[in-house]
């Protein structure tokens, strides 16, 4: 069973944890056509809460895993599409196929980040298929303290 599977965080915890998705989305519309953005937001407020709870640290890490692998995805289709347009690529199948790829990758993981970003605010603890197992791999309670007073 994972440790917050029966936490109950506190109110200013639900919302730290909460605003590392909400993070995520202001800076995705922010910073749109730049991929770079968003992570350097995501990997700040990680960086300012990498002390917090464990809720929200754990919250935090899992936002910026999952802002890291969207990172790759978004830049190698920045870059295929600037060597598109002012290189030698020419529109190709495999171009249209992994932008197809990358659009729903996008758009599945703004829906997600929606429903985590409300969910996460009510307490509930969120855990994303192949993220959590890494989140908590990288993010365990404190040995030294009970977790729920960090």
């Amino acid at each position: 069973m994972h440790p917050l599977s029966t936490y109950r965080p506190e109110e200013h915890e639900k919302e730290k944890a909460s605003n590392a998705y909400l993070m995520s989305l202001i800076m995705f519309i922010v910073g749109l056509p730049l991929p770079i953005v968003n992570l350097i937001a995501t990997v700040v407020f990680w960086l300012g809460y990498r002390r917090s709870s464990f809720y929200v640290r754990w919250h935090c890490t899992q936002a910026l895993l999952l802002q890291l692998s969207l990172f790759f995805v978004n830049s190698y289709g920045f870059w295929w599409t600037m060597s598109i347009l002012f290189g030698d690529e020419s529109l190709s199948n495999a171009y249209l196929a992994y932008l197809f790829t990358a659009i729903l990758f996008n758009l599945s993981e703004l829906i997600t980040t929606i429903y985590t970003t409300v969910e996460t605010r009510k307490g509930k603890n969120i855990r994303w298929w192949f993220y959590a197992a890494l989140t908590d791999r990288l993010c365990q309670p404190r040995a030294s303290h009970n977790f729920m007073t960090q």
